[in-house]
């Protein structure tokens, strides 16, 4: 029995091994059974550590032709075809559900290919077991101040509920929570984790800028300053004896920086063996800020680790600490990952280059570089050649593609290297050829750089990527030294960048400017097409400034108008306000007259009366009796009580002529002649 069950696990053990070799296409066995005993045969766990998580091998179901093409990202191989039974057969090993052995028709001394086989095989109910595929669980590791968090999620959720989550640990709302350390930059709490292509484990930190430290945590605010600072590394490839420095916040990881260095030193991650790194750095999630390197300089060696068959016990040489790292994935990464930007340069040993190099590798910025590449190049091959922008590649771009339509140019990008045989013939009678010059001079925004050093590859890599994506600078990754030197043509488009055409070093003049023409025939096709669509626009754009304006000037118009008749209402109102004001005033002042003046007497009276008529301008007669004895102002008040008043109107006799308002009012009517009858007529004073 003991038999038995031993020959079943190595019968398992030979399926899970064939099952591995097929999804992550290592061939070596003694590297494939190294890789599955460091993850005690968990062929899902040892499957993550090789094959980076953007692939997705073990993330989702595989179905036909649909996911083949993305089983392996850019290898291509055919051997991906079988990745979905391959997966299942992982998640079955995963779940605890070994394969059950051959059935009894096949021969016990089968040889392992038989078992590599099936893994290629479709999966048959009866054959083999289904498992249920679980979700795919995240791990976080989120700092804040002198507290950290684990928090672990389905990649099916938000950066929003991360939030919620560290709400109940922290007590701090999610709107008033930054949460740093996601490679792709900052998110929104809306973003799918699915979608930022994270790895199983991950380091964020929390900051909270509108929360003042408490005492407590106020002394522990150094965390949060080195999670600011940047650590130098400087780092020693000991096989090509070379020394890099490396600038990086201490919020990148561990990982981030062996994915850099991949980069620089073609050394896989999983191949990469450390020295240098403290103790506490155990874990490739934990950022630099708390992994206890020496701030503000700490020294790392690198080199690549033995192939497992031949992986013997560490020399006292390397007996800090040697990492191996089990990280997933050492597929090209964003250039701009690396602890340097565009004004930044990283050092790298001695050049093997006699002649002086093209461009300096420790040149503070691009404008400074590209003229001693220009003075260089002129030193080197004569003063007639294609006038080389001076200036960082944004700007280049800028100039190029994002001026008037009729005004835009092609990019030309031409990546120098020392190293290669054809440099100097390139550079002699192609780029200095008299009609290369004046086409690129008259079609073409001409940027130069000088890729013989790392540092500047590394640094060209990162500007690549930033301004048109990842594609281009892997392009540029897969070139060798022997076919540069290298024109890249760039033509800007609507939403993105196009490189139209990559021209190598092994050309001729004829056959340059063919290409260089055709990439001129597309770019005016397009240019057409944009300045049409730019004269339609400002067109447009025209009309409507014109409306608007017409529109403006009837609006101003209209105001103007508004106000005046708003002006003369309200001086109409005051008007007659006013008007109405006096009319009651002198009402008033009339009733009082009227009232106060004497009874008329009676035509049989005993004392003298005087009849008097008195002619309106209107034509009216007023006509009233007063005792001669009357004094002149009680004439006046009985004028001024009919709507005459003394002060408007004067009262004059018809023969002779005679104005009574000048004379005294305190006379009576038989002193001024006006007894016993007498005709007068009023008439507005002047």
């Amino acid at each position: 029995m003991a038999s038995d069950s031993g020959d079943t696990s190595n019968m398992d053990r030979e399926m899970i091994l064939a099952d591995f070799q097929a999804c992550t296409g290592i061939d070596n066995i003694a590297e494939a059974i190294t890789l599955l005993e460091l993850n005690n045969w968990d062929l899902v766990a040892a499957i993550n550590g090789v094959i980076p998580q953007e692939n997705g091998i073990l993330q989702s179901n595989f179905s036909g032709e649909a996911s083949q093409a993305n089983l392996f990202g850019p290898h291509g191989q055919s051997e991906a075809a079988p990745a979905a039974p391959a997966a299942e057969a992982a998640e079955a090993a995963a779940g605890g559900a070994a394969p059950p052995p051959p059935s009894s028709s096949s021969s016990s001394s089968s040889p392992p290919s038989s078992s590599s086989t099936s893994a290629f095989c479709p999966i048959v109910p009866s054959s083999r077991h289904i498992v249920e595929r679980q979700p795919r669980m995240l791990n976080f590791r989120v700092e804040y101040r002198q507290r950290s968090i684990e928090v672990v999620l389905e990649e099916g959720s938000t950066v929003g509920e991360i939030k919620v989550i560290l709400q109940t640990e922290l007590g701090v709302p999610p709107s008033k929570m930054q949460l740093k350390g996601w490679k792709s930059g900052d998110v929104s709490d809306s973003t799918a984790l699915r979608s930022l292509h994270l790895p199983k484990n991950n380091s964020l930190y929390v900051l909270t800028p509108d929360i003042a430290p408490t005492a407590s945590t106020s002394q522990n605010s150094g965390l949060q300053e080195s999670l600011n600072q940047n650590f130098l590394l400087v780092i020693s490839h000991r096989e090509a004896q070379r020394e890099y420095s490396l600038n990086f916040p201490g919020s990148r990881t561990i990982q981030e920086v062996k994915r850099n260095v991949s980069d620089l030193t073609n050394i896989p991650v999983r191949h990469q063996q450390w020295d240098g790194w403290p103790a506490s750095a155990s874990d490739d999630s934990m950022t630099l800020a708390v992994s206890g390197i020496s701030y503000p300089c700490h020294h790392l060696s690198v080199c690549r680790r033995s192939s497992p068959a031949n992986t013997q016990e560490p020399t006292e040489e390397c007996a800090d600490v040697h990492m191996i790292s089990d990280s997933e994935g050492d597929d090209f990464e964003d250039a701009s990952e690396f602890g340097v930007d565009d004004s930044e340069m990283f050092g790298m040993g001695a050049s093997t280059c006699r002649k002086t190099p093209m461009m300096p590798e420790h040149s503070e910025n691009e404008g400074d570089a590209l003229l001693h590449f220009t003075a260089e190049f002129s030193t080197r091959y004569g003063e007639v050649h294609p006038m080389f922008y001076i200036g960082t590649l944004e700007s280049a771009s800028q100039e190029a593609f994002y001026g008037k339509a009729r005004d835009r140019k092609l990019l030309a990008i031409y990546l120098h290297n020392d190293e290669s045989v054809l440099s100097n013939v390139f550079c002699s009678q192609m780029m200095c050829a008299d009609s290369i010059v004046s086409y690129l001079s008259q079609n073409f925004i001409t940027w130069a750089w000088d890729i013989t050093k790392e540092a500047n590859k590394a640094r060209l890599l990162t500007m690549c990527t930033r301004h048109f994506g990842s594609v281009v600078a892997q392009t540029i990754r897969t070139y060798k030294t022997d076919q540069f030197p290298l024109l890249l043509i760039v033509m800007g488009k609507r939403t993105s960048n196009e490189v139209l055409n990559v021209i190598q070093g092994n050309t001729t003049v004829d056959e340059l400017m063919m290409r260089l023409m055709g990439a001129m025939e597309i770019f005016t096709a397009q240019q057409q097409e944009d300045i049409k669509d730019e004269d339609e626009r400002e067109a447009r754009e025209e009309v409507k400034r014109e409306q608007d304006e017409a529109y403006e000037v009837s609006l101003v118009a209209d105001r103007k108008k508004r106000e005046t008749q708003e002006r003369e209402e309200a001086e109409q109102v005051r008007q007659e306000r006013m008007q109405k004001e006096q009319d009651d005033e002198k009402e008033a002042i009339r009733l009082s007259l009227e009232q106060a003046l004497p009874p008329e007497p009676i035509e049989e009276q005993a004392e003298p009366i005087s009849k008097l008529r008195i002619r309106a301008p209107s034509g009216q007669f007023l006509e009233r009796r007063f005792l001669g004895s009357c004094k002149l102002q009680v004439l006046f008040d009985y004028v001024a009580s009919k709507g005459f008043p003394f002060d408007e109107f004067k009262l004059l006799t018809t023969f002779p002529r005679r104005n009574i308002t000048q004379l005294d009012p305190g006379s009576t009517l038989l002193e001024a002649k006006l007894f016993p009858q007498e005709t007068l007529f009023l008439e507005a004073k002047e």
